[in-house]
């Protein structure tokens, strides 16, 4: 099949049951413009559904950096496909600790290196799949652009599991400016980027790629699996210094431009499903605190151990090796087991309110920035709809913040990449965008600059009108404060709060500010309220307090007494901290960070954006009004979460409710 000619249609998906006696449950509930009654699908609940598609560097950038969202997607049964840009051939020496493997004598072998590694993978990916490691896989080779090739591996007890060899020469160097690597091939250095070719590999022919043909090839392996999400890893995560070394290892970043580029040009093809971009964190995690609960590292580790060939024991009767003898010697890499992160669409303040009663949800799809509106509250979401569009050759990026002005306009804030022909012209700036008028539409996006963008503060206001701002470091949390209404910011002031997992979320509550995180290695969520004594500027922090439950990772949102983020199974959850601290579970997977508001009648709401690239919410009751006076015994009983996760919008609206290309 050539990736530059056909399109496969993505696979109907059953939909799976879930047990929900006695809790709640994100269920999909349908309606995207007012329909009678009778004309409205029936509620049912919410699973993980969508095609899910990985594009990583090398060999291991998936298992190190992605899990446990990659094997936890596969156990949902949906299809999930990793791309492999580069052959991964490293120096060419399969070598561990043995010493019969360190022989310098022996001639460097890229081509059997490389087979090694994708052994490994395919060992990995069936283990994860099917609990077999020698599960069996069909490979084939398929024309791609400029007389290229790809190497496609389906695995035959699971065809819904892809695996796509690119084949690419990678750098051999974290940071060496060797022009033969993607990176020279992005800014130009070399006109082309040669192929190193797995030994074993049904690819049998050496080839070339330009730029325009390597961002080609990879969009042609987007509009042949359809995906409605996309993981890649950070095309920005910095230098050490302006001129300094890379942060990140030189072919995760560039990599990701490709995709980048690739995505945008994906993007304009009619027909595919709306998808969103899940961008990833690869070496800076060695540095930051670990996210991940003891089980799901163990589990991670394993998948590891299993690519490494740690047993050493000859199952896969290649003389090439059964996997990767260098991971073998530090499967944990440099903690990565022990963690994943997200390098956007961290956000948890992209819902908020319009007009009385109107509540916005804004997610970034194809590269534009999308939204949804709730009209009132028995009313049906509607959308998704677009904001104007960016120029040609930019693109949105995952996340969204938003805040409403004292005119009752709502401002949209993003980062905007622009991916130009240049390598000098490549950035990344931070945006807005604004409502005409309370309740219209957008006007064009307007940039606020910026440079080199990492992770991003948070923000709330206490009862008295004072502003608050916290930011994670990798040993603690800072805070900027205002000691009285429209006063500067002043700080930064240390809060004594130790090392987070990066990720805050913060929310007002009385007359102070509640701060939420996620606590280094048991990912459970510890919340705080920071208050301001009149006449000073430092906040004051109550004792960190936990609020309950198994940990888990990723972004917690809060409004009033209401928690959303990944449970430890990685699932859409709720929780109403030191009311009622259990964590209710959905059975879905979902991309970047769920929201949460507090609407005009009092009732909680929860959003997330499923990988299906919609828009699934929860409620949960108001809140109740206590007592005017204390009273003996237990005080009122605080529900549950009382509605279950559902879809905003009907399959059958898609069509109409999306954007034309």
């Amino acid at each position: 099949m050539s990736l530059a000619s056909r399109t496969r249609p993505a696979a109907l998906l059953a939909a799976l049951t879930v047990a929900a006696a006695g809790i709640t449950t994100w269920a999909h509930g349908y309606g995207t413009t007012p329909q009678p009654a009778a004309a409205q699908a029936p509620s049912r609940p919410s699973v993980t559904q969508g095609t899910v598609l990985q594009v990583v560097a090398h060999p291991d950038d998936d298992l190190f950096f992605m899990n446990p969202d990659l094997s936890r997607s596969i156990s949902t049964g949906v299809k999930v496909t990793t791309v492999y840009l580069t052959a991964g051939e490293s120096d060419g020496r399969n070598e561990a600790h043995s010493p019969h493997l360190q022989d310098p004598t022996r001639p460097a072998d890229h081509a059997s290196y490389a087979e090694a590694r994708q052994n490994g993978i395919r060992a990995a990916y069936a283990e994860m799949a099917t609990g077999r490691r020698t599960s069996a896989w069909q490979r084939t080779s398929i024309p791609t652009t400029g007389g290229g090739s790809a190497e496609v591996d389906v695995l035959l007890a699971r065809p819904e599991v892809n695996l796509v060899w690119m084949q690419m020469r990678e750098a051999r160097s974290i940071s060496g400016d060797n022009p033969d690597s993607l990176r020279g091939l992005w800014d130009g250095k070399v006109p082309a980027l040669g192929s190193q070719l797995a030994s074993g590999s049904p690819v049998r022919t050496p080839f070339t790629y330009t730029r325009d043909q390597a961002v080609q090839a990879i969009a042609n392996v987007l509009a042949l699996y359809r995906p409605t999400t996309i993981r890649t890893q950070d095309p920005t995560p910095g230098r050490a210094q302006p001129a300094g070394a890379f942060l990140d290892h030189q072919d995760h970043m560039y990599g990701a431009r490709f995709v980048q580029a690739a995505t945008e040009r994906y993007a304009a093809t009619a027909g595919r499903p709306h998808f969103s971009v899940q961008n990833y964190v690869s070496y800076p995690n060695s540095s930051l605190p670990p996210t991940l609960d003891a089980k799901a590292a163990e589990e991670k580790l394993g998948y590891l151990k299993t690519y490494a060939w740690s047993d050493h024991q000859d199952w896969c009767g290649s003389p090439a090796g059964c996997g990767d003898r260098k991971t073998a010697t530090r499967p944990t890499g440099a903690g990565w087991n022990q963690t994943i992160r997200y390098s956007r669409g961290e956000s948890t303040t992209w819902m908020t309110q319009g007009p009385p009663g109107r509540l916005y949800a804004f997610a970034a799809l194809d590269g534009q920035m999308a939204y949804w509106t709730r009209p009132g509250p028995t009313a049906d979401w509607q959308g998704p709809r677009f904001l104007p569009a960016t120029a040609p050759g930019t693109t949105i990026d995952a996340g969204a913040s938003t805040t409403r002005l004292p005119d009752g306009r709502i401002a949209v804030l993003a980062t905007r990449t622009t991916l130009a022909a240049t390598a000098q012209d490549y950035r990344r700036e931070a945006v807005y965008a604004l409502q005409t008028a309370p309740g219209a539409d957008f006007g064009p996006w307007q940039t606020l600059g910026g440079t080199a963008l990492q992770g991003d503060p948070v923000t709330a206001t206490d009862s008295a009108g004072r502003r608050h701002l916290y930011a994670a470091t990798d040993r603690t949390v800072l805070a900027w404060t205002q000691p009285t209404p429209g006063a500067p910011l002043a700080g930064p002031f240390p809060t004594g709060l130790p090392a987070t997992t990066g990720v805050l979320s913060a929310t007002g509550q009385d007359d102070g500010v509640r701060l939420s995180y996620r606590t280094p290695g048991t990912g459970t969520v510890t919340t705080t309220r920071a208050t301001i004594t009149p006449g000073t500027a430092a906040p004051l922090l109550s004792p960190p307090a936990t609020a309950g439950g198994e940990g888990g990772y990723g972004a917690v949102a809060t409004t009033g007494h209401l928690l959303a983020g990944r449970a430890a199974t990685g699932t859409a959850a709720v929780t109403l901290p030191g009311q009622n601290p259990a964590w209710y579970e959905s059975q879905m997977l979902y991309t970047g960070a769920p929201a949460t508001i507090t609407a005009p009648d009092g009732t909680g709401l929860a959003a997330a954006l499923g990988l299906d690239a919609d828009l699934h919410t929860t409620t949960t009751a108001p809140t109740p009004t206590p007592a005017p006076t204390p009273t003996p015994g237990p005080g009122p009983a605080v529900p549950a979460p009382s509605a279950p996760w559902h879809r905003a919008v009907p399959p059958t609206a898609l069509a109409q409710a999306a954007r034309p290309h």
